[in-house]
């Protein structure tokens, strides 16, 4: 998609916050972000996001398995233009893989592949390093100012659509945890007659003594008391 006006280009970019916001986990979220920077970014042909996880990085919802090897090969190789992306906080442009002399073991490589050129954009909040969405394309200079305009903006949403998605993935997940430990403390109360105060007391030094977490010790519970049942 090329020759966006601006109002044309802001319609498209809410209609796709609104899209990754109504995403129900961070993977759905994530393959939103890829799909529409192909279908928004000029030149874009292929997409995907990378991770760093130790001193690897990672490819996450790639549209293409070519996506895959380019991140192993920089895992590899310990370089690489989307390593520089998420570890010196920058966007990176390559414009002709086969003239690039930054990384010249990774883009020599790539350009054997078919990758002519590179838009890589650091997804972050605040000091929040969350990943590196990057866009290939099969030829030379097919990247320009509007690509790099269009990328940018497209990152900034895809950054806040993570840090949504994270937050209402830790909420679930703490919610569920609340709705456990009430659920076990309230079988301990009615299995030994304890107070509320004295079943969260024991839950708490059981879990201490044991090395095991809390919430983990509440499900075991509940699972315990679940096979009793089917038992009885």
């Amino acid at each position: 998609m090329t020759g966006l006006s601006r109002v044309d280009l802001a319609q498209v970019l809410g209609d796709l916050a609104v899209e990754m916001q109504d995403q129900t986990d961070a993977e759905s979220t994530l393959h939103s972000i890829v799909d529409g920077a192909i279908a928004i970014v000029p030149g874009a042909q292929w997409a995907g996001i990378s991770l760093i996880e130790g001193r690897r990085v990672k490819a996450r919802v790639p549209s293409d398995p070519l996506v895959v090897e380019l991140d192993e090969l920089q895992s590899s190789l310990d370089e690489g233009p989307c390593v520089s992306a998420l570890r010196e906080h920058r966007t990176v442009h390559i414009e002709d893989m086969a003239l690039e002399s930054r990384w010249p073991r990774f883009s020599k490589t790539a350009a054997a592949r078919g990758i002519g050129s590179l838009l890589s954009f650091q997804l972050f909040v605040h000091s929040e390093n969350l990943g590196a969405l990057n866009l290939y394309g099969s030829q030379p200079g097919v990247f320009d100012e509007e690509s790099l305009f269009v990328g940018e903006l497209l990152a900034q949403h895809a950054s806040v659509a993570l840090i949504g998605a994270a937050a209402e993935s830790q909420f679930r997940d703490a919610l569920s945890s609340r709705d456990a430990i009430g659920q076990a403390k309230g079988l301990l109360m009615h299995r030994e007659n304890l107070t509320d105060v004295e079943a969260f007391a024991l839950m708490v030094q059981t879990s201490q003594r044991s090395n095991i977490k809390l919430v983990e010790l509440a499900r075991w519970l509940i699972d315990q008391h679940a096979a009793r049942l089917n038992r009885a």
